[in-house]
């Protein structure tokens, strides 16, 4: 199945992204995580395709070239969770399926639960729900180690550091979790200037270092997400630990399933590329009959 590139042009902002798929097909919208790209989708669009479904997935905002506004207050975690629905709009769909990984996962998580009414389902990949996070963070000894580059981020250097001595550091941090090589190189294309690079690191500074995406929340949490809900976590995930991960449970009343990869680490979709689409096509399946 074919898949196009396209440019949307949303609230004066200009998002590339990626279909595939029938334009009849529910849409099942796909979130990528920092520093990747629509390109991290690019085993699951086809898949999802020949199962019927019209496949999207976007450079969000700060990746798409055109959508790169210049202070970090418009990279808000609010504007943010904003921009799925606009695309959601943009794409004619008022209920969809919503798929994330990593900060695509943690808006997805507060999409679902600000605004479950236009969500079919949630799927969401190594990023745990926000308040189970919240909770390892307060519990456990290893997450705050696990999360320490949240914070590291803010640093204003981040961007030279990165991307000095033909971006060494940028490699090495995706190579630690097993991206393929193939793979860095492209989001090293998207990403491999100081401005583009620093689009996406505003994301992590309009949060101020707010490990837990806590926009939108209360100061007793998220809350729990109601909308049939799938998480996909693997278990040599370098960024979330197996706490975070298992009590993410405890925060979804819809229904749930766990799914655990073994021997599989944070860049799922790279390192995995087949071991996504069933779990996520059979949840699919379950709510929208296609």
């Amino acid at each position: 199945m074919d898949v196009i590139n396209r440019t949307f042009a949303i609230d004066g902002l200009n998002y590339d992204m990626d279909l595939a798929g029938p334009e009849d097909g529910p849409l099942v919208l796909l979130l990528h995580g920092f520093p990747q790209s629509k390109h991290a989708w690019r085993h699951e669009l086809p898949a999802l395709a020949a199962a019927g479904y019209r496949a999207v997935a976007p450079n969000q905002r700060g990746y798409s070239p055109g959508a790169r506004p210049l202070t970090i207050a418009d990279y808000a975690v609010k504007l943010l969770v904003g921009d799925i629905f606009a695309f959601a709009d943009a794409l004619g769909a008022d209920r969809f399926h919503l798929v994330g990984h990593d900060w695509g996962g943690a808006l997805s998580w507060l999409a679902a639960a600000k605004t479950p009414e236009r969500l079919l389902t949630l799927s969401v990949l190594s990023r745990p729900h926000p308040d189970a996070f919240a909770r390892a963070l307060d519990e456990t000894e290893g997450q705050a180690h696990r999360s320490r580059h949240h914070k590291a981020f803010l640093n204003a250097e981040t961007e030279q550091l990165l991307l000095a001595d033909d971006a060494r550091r940028f490699r090495e941090m995706l190579a630690s979790h097993n991206c393929p090589k193939a793979a860095v190189a492209v989001y090293l294309q998207l990403l491999g200037d100081e401005a583009a690079l620093g689009a996406a690191l505003n994301w992590y500074r309009a949060a101020g270092g707010n490990l837990t995406a806590q926009s939108d929340r209360t100061a007793s949490g998220l809350g729990p997400v109601t909308v049939p809900t799938l998480y996909i976590w693997g278990d040599e995930d370098g960024s979330v630990g197996p706490e975070a991960a298992h009590w993410t449970a405890d925060y979804v009343t819809g229904p749930y399933t766990f799914h655990r990869l073994e021997g599989v680490g944070h860049f799922i979709t790279d390192e995995q590329p087949n071991a996504v689409q069933e779990p996520l096509l059979r949840h699919l399946a379950q709510t929208s009959g296609v």
